[in-house]
Parts: C-alpha cells; sequence; structure tokens
C-alpha cells in the first residue's frame, strides 16, 4: 500500500465512522501521512485524530480510539497502534512492505501529481521583472502536477528595451529555458469568464472554474543573475521565498558541499552512477525494506505534498528547499548501497539500490518543474 492509498484508507476510515453515527463531522479532502516521528511505531503515522478533534468536540485521543477498529480492519493494514496525544500508527500488512511500495509507485511514473487544482485555471499577474519571470514560469508546471492550468499575465506594457542595461526587471529568455507548458497573456486585465452557453456543436458549455487573479510580486533580485548561467541563476532566484531577496552570486557556481544546488545534483549523478557500479558488478536493485532509510523513506513520502503546497500556495521555494533535504538523505546512505571488497550482492544491497534509483526519479522530476537540468555525470 503506497502513501496516496493509505491516505484515501484513512479517510475510508473517518467515512465509516461518520456514517455509523460515532462521529459528527466533515470527512477532510485529504488525510496527511508519513513515515512515524520519534516516540511512533509502524509504517505510517497520520495525525487525524489531532485534526478532527475539535470539530468533533473530542480529545484526539478519543477521536483516535474511535477510528482505529474502523482503519485496522482495512486490507493491507495489520496493526494499529495509538501514541502521543492521539497519533495514530499503522504498520501495513501483505507480502510487500511499504518501502517497496513506495519505490514501486515513484517508478511507475507521475509520482507527486494529485488533482487538488482539477479543473481550475489560476490567472497569474506578474510584473516585468526576471524573478517574477522565473517564478511563473516554473509554477505553470507546478500548478499542472495538479490538475490545474496558469495563464500567466503582465501588469502593463512592457518596458523599453535598453541593450546596455543589467536591470534585472528585464526579462532573460534564456532564463525560460525549457518554456513553459501553458499559455501567457499579454493582456493585463482579468481573465474572460468562462463560456456557458451552447458551443458550435449546439451542446452546452461546462464552465471552467476560474479563480480570481493572484498578484505574483516576489522581491527583484539585487543585480542581473544571468551571468550564473541558466540552472544556477534559475536555483538562485526560485529557492529563496517570495518575501527575500535572492543573492546572486558566484556561491551558487561552486562544486562544494556548501552549495544546495550543487548537492541537489550531485545526489541525483550519484544514483545514475551507483545504477552504473552496481550493473557492473552484476545485480540490479529489486525493491524491499531499507531499515536504515527513515529520513529519505520520510523526504519521499512527504514529495507529494510538497508539490500540493507549492501549487495551491503559489511558492516553487517550497519544492527547491525539499529537494535539499531529498538529496542529503540520499547522500548520508548512499556509501551503504554497493558491496564493499569481496562482499557479495545482498538482498539489502539491490533494496538500498532500488530506494536510490527511485530517489533519481524523484530528483530529476523536481530539477525539471524547477526549469534546472539534472546530468548523470557531476
Amino acid at each position: 500500500m503506497t502513501p496516496v492509498e493509505l491516505s484515501r484508507t484513512v479517510l475510508s476510515a473517518v467515512r465509516r465512522a461518520v456514517d455509523a453515527g460515532e462521529l459528527s463531522v466533515a470527512v477532510p479532502v485529504r488525510a496527511q501521512v508519513a513515515p512515524p516521528g520519534p516516540g511512533g511505531c509502524g509504517d505510517y503515522a497520520t495525525n487525524i485524530a489531532l485534526q478532527l478533534a475539535r470539530p468533533a468536540g473530542r480529545s484526539a485521543a478519543q477521536v483516535a480510539e474511535i477510528l482505529r477498529p474502523h482503519l485496522a480492519g482495512t486490507d493491507g493494514v495489520a496493526d494499529v497502534t495509538i501514541t502521543g496525544p492521539g497519533f495514530l500508527n499503522i504498520r501495513l500488512g501483505g507480502d510487500e512492505t511499504a518501502v517497496a511500495s513506495l519505490v514501486r509507485e515513484i517508478g511507475r511514473g507521475s509520482y507527486g501529481h494529485g488533482d487538488a487544482l482539477a479543473g481550475q485555471v489560476l490567472p497569474l499577474r506578474i510584473p516585468y521583472d526576471i524573478r517574477a519571470e522565473v517564478v511563473a514560469d516554473t509554477l505553470v508546471r507546478i500548478i499542472a502536477t495538479q490538475g490545474g492550468q496558469a495563464l500567466v499575465q503582465h501588469d502593463g506594457p512592457p518596458p523599453p528595451a535598453d541593450p546596455a542595461s543589467t536591470d534585472s526587471r528585464s526579462t532573460d529568455p534564456a532564463l525560460m529555458d525549457p518554456p513553459s507548458t501553458g499559455p501567457r497573456l499579454a493582456d493585463p486585465s482579468p481573465a474572460d469568464p468562462p463560456p456557458t452557453g451552447p458551443s458550435h456543436t449546439g451542446l452546452p458549455v461546462t464552465p471552467t472554474p476560474v479563480t480570481p487573479v493572484t498578484p505574483l510580486r516576489p522581491v527583484p533580485a539585487p543585480e542581473d543573475p544571468t551571468p550564473l548561467g541558466v540552472d544556477a541563476a534559475r536555483w538562485a532566484l526560485l529557492r529563496p521565498a517570495g518575501h527575500d531577496r535572492p543573492r546572486i552570486g558566484d556561491a551558487h557556481l561552486l562544486q562544494r558541499e556548501s552549495n544546495p544546488l550543487f548537492r541537489v545534483r550531485y545526489a541525483h549523478a550519484r544514483t545514475r552512477a551507483l545504477t552504473r557500479n552496481a550493473a557492473a558488478l552484476g545485480f540490479t536493485g529489486t525493491p524491499g525494506d531499507v531499515p536504515e532509510a527513515d529520513d529519505l523513506l520520510g523526504a519521499l513520502a512527504e514529495y507529494p505534498r510538497v508539490l500540493r503546497v507549492a501549487a495551491t500556495h503559489r511558492a516553487p521555494d517550497r519544492l527547491a528547499r525539499h529537494l535539499v533535504t531529498t538529496a542529503d538523505a540520499l547522500l548520508a546512505l548512499q556509501h551503504l548501497v554497493l558491496p564493499l571488497g569481496d562482499e557479495k550482492p545482498s538482498a539489502a544491497h539491490r533494496a538500498r539500490l532500488a530506494l536510490a534509483e527511485a530517489t533519481g526519479t524523484v530528483l530529476a522530476g523536481g530539477l525539471s518543474l524547477l526549469g534546472i537540468s539534472a546530468p548523470d555525470y557531476l
């Protein structure tokens, strides 16, 4: 059972408790599941009882006691334990471990994509500024992962071109490479309302929900970032939160651990190197249990939520920072993946390799959404 499937299972348990009259609450849209924290146990934990305690008029521990039998009785769940103020700790059943399920889900493609913004059109209004352009360009892709469509609009007419200017408010087309995958509107007026009358076929047109225009005005860069090159410039503009002033400098180009962008791209390159080296040793990755990888598993399981938050809050910096967390967790584990000396490849090595390869897939996908390349060799 994958984290997404387990989240649906938790919501089904809540729905059954409501239908039975044991709880009087609105069933949430989603339930958060993640590897258990300190004091927890099992494969995953959820805070759904704490989330529902106030609307239910009960303590979180009481809500957890109500939900436990509904959750424990579902297929794929072996045991449910309550810890702390009301966390439900879930141990999965079946032949496949939670780690293997997660690795297989990542391998199926489109990991982290969801429907939080399904069918929605989100107009984004931006000034003529290089950072705003890069943020909007990235949001077009991130919002698409959640089923939405971003329409980029500009405030006012474009500034006059000045070839001698290095003002960061002028847009360098190179930073839009790869190009955004969604439409952009030059008209600064709000998006027209969707049609509701009959179409040319004579059938009624279903209106598309259009959210109010979201102004995007991140703090401009203090200087022109284009000399850094596309990858480093985009990272410099995207990693800080929108209200923070980005730092533009050669530190983004250093091939050192102190450079977060280097760590993310290096971690991705290491996953590819591990695959090549394992092939030379005659073995491949097989999903299985990796008990020493709690930090990495937590980061991978959080990736879908991070994408959803980045899209709904219009905050690509959330994704950039999470990629650093994921990369650091991989780099702390990567020395255990391959056999040492005369050691023969074991099931543990195969499971670690499969997990490393899945991590490489997530890192490459996240970098692609940011418009940054993920080289196999670094």
